[in-house]
């Protein structure tokens, strides 16, 4: 573990918490359909008895903004309490890929309203507990900006204006982030975005360099932010503060083709991709979600830790893994149990203690002890 760390523990629990509306106009709320909004104090408890101290969790704006600069805080008092109450540190991810319903994502009132709404956010946070917030404004420009704005997965639902939505959802994190900070000057921000490998089978092949070019543009959004890339947004080094590394074993793939297995000798390794990414930004880092389905649960954060390990012997400080989610859901599409979690769904009509995934809890274990979790 680095000697100072950002985090209360080197293991980070993440709570799905999207809120976005699917093509077929239904909104998710995975904080409710999860039971995390009616257990949240349980929840937290059952994290610090298992030495997990800091938390991913998330603000629903649709709920709080009830109409434009109106906010009812009766959906995230419960939560922020508990989290005083049971000593978790918690990431509030403030814009989990879910808007009101009244405010047109592509306008300049969406980047306006956001920066209102972070603004009372950070007000009520600093009222009710006196430690230092960490906040995430939006979550994963990059990867929003793809679902959202080219091939229509979720809101906007849009096609072939994925660029354009980067750019909005940029505008809108920049402006967040100054609203948090002229509340709190003490507010870290947090900023998490997807890390990938992308390549052909053949350096030879004539698309190797497009493949390169798809592959760096994973740091759009991160180049928007810091002012290296399309300057008239506004972005500048400092808006960087805190990056976010979201990773699975699906995120390594052949340009135009299938995944690249783990363990093929073009799998890239986790660790190079982290220091690759402290070079390029200088920033401290945390892995902000990685995790697995069913039984390669203990197995892939096997891996991903024995990377972390190798990353921070060369001198790159990893502040900590966050499981994501830590608690089965049902799927966005379909809303099959994906069963990803550390910890259980809730019995029908029960209530926390969740049940344990042993096998995967025991892996945690061992890796903190690895890790010299504190």
């Amino acid at each position: 573990m680095t000697d100072q760390s950002l985090f209360k523990s080197m293991f980070i629990a993440g709570y799905e918490c999207s809120t976005h509306r699917r093509p077929d106009g239904r909104r998710l709320d995975l904080i409710a359909a999860t039971g995390h909004d009616r257990n949240v104090e349980a929840d937290y408890r059952q994290l610090a008895e298992s030495g997990i101290r800091t938390a991913r969790d998330g603000l629903r704006w649709h709920l709080i903004e009830t109409s434009p600069g109106r906010y009812d805080w009766s959906s995230f008092l419960p939560m922020l309490r508990a989290a005083r109450h049971q000593r978790i540190q918690v990431i509030w991810d403030l814009c989990h890929y879910g808007y009101p319903d009244d405010v047109d994502i592509w306008s300049p009132a969406f980047v306006d309203r956001f920066a209102r709404f972070a603004a009372e956010a950070a007000r009520v946070v600093r009222e009710e507990t006196g430690e230092a917030p960490f906040y995430c404004p939006v979550n994963e420009i990059s990867f929003w900006a793809w679902a959202g704005g080219d091939v229509a997965e979720f809101n906007p639902t849009a096609k072939g204006r994925g660029g354009e939505l980067k750019r909005q959802l940029v505008r809108a994190a920049l402006a967040g982030t100054a609203a948090v900070r002229a509340v709190e000057h003490r507010a870290r921000i947090v900023f998490c975005e997807p890390a990938i490998h992308v390549r052909t089978k053949w350096e030879q092949d004539p698309e190797h360099a497009a493949a390169e070019r798809y592959r760096l543009a994973q740091y759009e959004a991160y180049d928007m932010l810091t002012g290296r890339m399309c300057p008239e947004l506004g972005g500048k080094p400092d808006v960087l503060d805190i990056v976010g590394v979201n990773y699975y074993s699906f995120n390594q793939w052949y340009y135009g083709g299938g995944f690249i297995p783990m363990g093929h000798h073009h799998f890239r390794p986790f660790s190079d991709i982290l220091v690759e990414i402290h070079q390029r930004y200088e920033r401290p880092l945390f892995v902000a979600e990685t995790g697995a389905e069913g039984t390669p649960r203990a197995p892939w954060l096997h891996y991903v830790c024995g990377e972390v390990r190798d990353t921070i012997k060369k001198g790159v400080p990893v502040h900590g893994i966050c499981l994501y989610p830590v608690v089965n859901y049902p799927g966005w599409e379909n809303e099959r149990l994906c069963e990803v979690g550390l910890f259980r769904e809730l019995e029908e009509g029960g209530a926390s203690p969740r049940r344990v995934v042993e096998r995967y809890m025991q892996e945690l274990q061992r890796q903190r002890a690895l890790l010299v979790d504190r």
